[in-house]
């Protein structure tokens, strides 16, 4: 899908360079998915804390009934 943004020559140009990506493609596709896994990342960092932790629970049992 064709996109025309307007985006920093200079710097997409250093990114680029820094990733030792060949094209201005390459460059912007790697930074969305850095972009993309940095936030998902984060998503989980926030869930420490909120999550029950149960001490008890035996995972080696739960393994056995299958």
């Amino acid at each position: 899908m064709p996109t025309n943004l307007a985006i920093d020559d200079d710097l997409l140009e250093e990114a680029r360079r820094i990733g030792g990506r060949k094209t201005k493609r390459e460059t912007v596709n790697d930074a969305l998915r850095e972009f993309i896994q940095r936030r998902q990342r984060q998503e989980l960092v926030a869930l420490f804390g909120h999550v029950d932790y149960d001490a008890a629970y035996d995972y080696k049992k739960e393994r056995r009934r299958r």
